[in-house]
């Protein structure tokens, strides 16, 4: 497996973007950024994007007459990176359509497979393929990798595709320098968080509100390894997501994980880089945020950017609230997923009122 570039991965994304958007075949839309912290200090980036509100999600429904448009089937040469040459010639790279980073780029299924079924192995492959050749060069480089799976994970299209972020152009910004990673301060510590239950291995200087799952990722792992650790994660975050569901009429059943391509148990984010890979649980999309007097600011969906210590707003109000309430981002974190230990699902349901 390979990619079809004759020069590095991060300058042919990079000059790829230059020119979608001096053509304008994408849309770059500028972000205003604060950091904020949860009650632990563990800092995120908080974006401001009022042109979110117009992005296309998963529940656009087209009329009759026409049929949604997929953007990873055919994509068009301005946003086509390259094609990953295998047996089956299985993936291509695209650009993101409507990026608020810069080089924003898709890893897409060159057939239409659901974005909801488990990942097989040659995701994965691919995937770590292309976070291995952006750092091929040194410097520093490195990417972050996200995949957004089930009804409740900020999923905005059904083909199958992971997105990649330079980690170098979500620092822009970024004045500070408080932020990093939030999937390297995880897997960094060799922290695996679990709801209700105290986490094993050596305590990280912070906790979350929401529970996930970790796992290191060996140098130049092969495609087993990568699908080994991912159905592993996925394993233990739908016990996690059953147990906690006891109290709920959802049903976490768990299906027997193999290479073929089935439905996946649960919602959930996936954060991949070449040294760890974080799975995290969802049990909703998001959250409706409220103003001191009870009143609706508007609703907040998160995606697996947040296994990257981001989320963004596309409401001033919702902008003012997360700045301007210290414990907001907690109860936000932990009304999406599965409250850990710190920040249980007693609590959450009795702070949704500020929400």
């Amino acid at each position: 497996m390979k990619l079809e570039l004759s020069g590095p991965l991060p300058e042919a994304v990079a000059s790829k973007f230059r020119e979608a958007k001096s053509k304008e075949s994408l849309t770059f839309s500028h972000t205003e950024l604060a950091t904020i912290c949860t009650s632990s200090g563990i800092p995120f980036q908080l974006r401001y994007c009022p042109a979110l509100a117009k992005k296309p999600t998963q529940n656009d429904k087209p009329t009759p007459s026409e049929k949604k448009p997929d953007p990873f089937l055919d994509p068009p040469d301005d946003l086509l990176i390259t094609r990953i040459s295998s047996a089956t010639s299985s993936h291509v790279l695209v650009l993101n359509k409507y990026p608020v980073i810069a080089n924003h780029f898709i890893i897409a299924t060159r057939e239409d497979k659901p974005q909801t079924h488990v990942l097989e192995a040659e995701d994965l492959e691919a995937t770590y393929l292309c976070l291995h050749e952006w750092e091929k060069d040194g410097g520093g480089k490195r990417l972050f990798t996200f995949f957004n799976s089930g009804e409740h994970s900020g999923a905005s299209q059904p083909h199958r595709h992971l997105q990649f972020l330079p980690i170098e152009s979500m620092k822009e910004g970024d004045e500070d320098g408080e932020w990093q990673v939030l999937s390297d301060r995880i897997s960094g510590r060799s922290r695996r968080y679990s709801a209700g239950a105290a986490a094993t291995g050596p305590s990280p200087q912070t906790e979350l509100p929401f529970a996930c799952f970790s796992r290191a990722i060996p140098q130049n792992a092969s495609s087993d390894q990568l699908f080994t650790i991912y159905t592993t994660l996925l394993s233990e975050a739908t016990v996690a997501a059953r147990s906690y569901a006891q109290a709920h009429p959802t049903d976490f059943a768990l299906p027997t994980i193999s290479g073929e391509s089935i439905p996946a148990p649960i919602s959930y984010n996936l954060a991949m880089t070449t040294s760890s890979m974080v799975l995290c649980p969802r049990s909703s999309e998001g959250v409706v945020l409220k103003q001191q007097d009870g009143s609706e600011a508007g609703y907040v969906a998160l995606n697996g950017t947040i296994l990257g210590g981001t989320l963004m707003v596309k409401l001033k109000e919702e902008w003012d609230i997360l700045r301007g309430d210290s414990t907001a981002l907690d109860l936000l974190l932990a009304a999406i997923g599965i409250p850990t230990s710190g920040s249980s699902s007693e609590e959450v349901v009795e702070n949704e009122s500020r929400l």
